[in-house]
């Protein structure tokens, strides 16, 4: 389930657990876009046939595809109503600690970390995120971005 709260509310949650979104898949297809996207056509991402004999058996998503993904599964996690902008102001922490094997399912954790109030009528916070693929012994993404919101 979103957590659904105000922008004011947001400034008092730091540490506040927001559970988990909802699976989503990345297919073939997904992986094959983003290596148009950015001009990264390793083998490894978009070649089925070679990868079978690769290091995982298959095509794995790219993991900054993975980390691209954290936006729209955080709006799984957290609705802030009052907010005009929202800003990714960069990250503290990414690892990627397991492939995202093609048409895996993945969800998103997380928990708010500092939240602050800044100038111009802002919040700024950290997410300690984690990206679960489905039935994986280890997460495939674990991230701590920080956001700027505005009202």
């Amino acid at each position: 389930m979103t957590m659904k709260v105000t922008f004011d509310e947001l400034k008092t949650m730091s540490g506040k657990d927001l559970g988990f979104g909802d699976w989503f898949g990345v297919d073939q297809e997904r992986i094959n876009a983003f290596a148009d996207a950015t001009g990264d056509h390793q083998w490894i991402h978009v070649d089925t046939e070679k990868a079978k004999s690769g290091p995982f058996g298959g095509t794995i998503a790219h993991g900054y595809l993975t980390l691209s993904l954290l936006i729209p599964l955080w709006t799984d996690l957290l609705d802030v109503d009052g907010v005009a902008t929202k800003v990714n102001y960069g990250l503290n922490k990414v690892r990627f600690p397991a492939p995202v094997p093609a048409g895996s399912r993945l969800r998103l954790g997380g928990r708010l970390g500092d939240v602050a109030e800044i100038e111009g009528n802002g919040v700024q916070f950290t997410a300690d995120l984690v990206v679960e693929i489905e039935n994986g012994a280890k997460p495939a993404c674990v991230a701590q971005p920080v956001f700027r919101f505005y009202a």
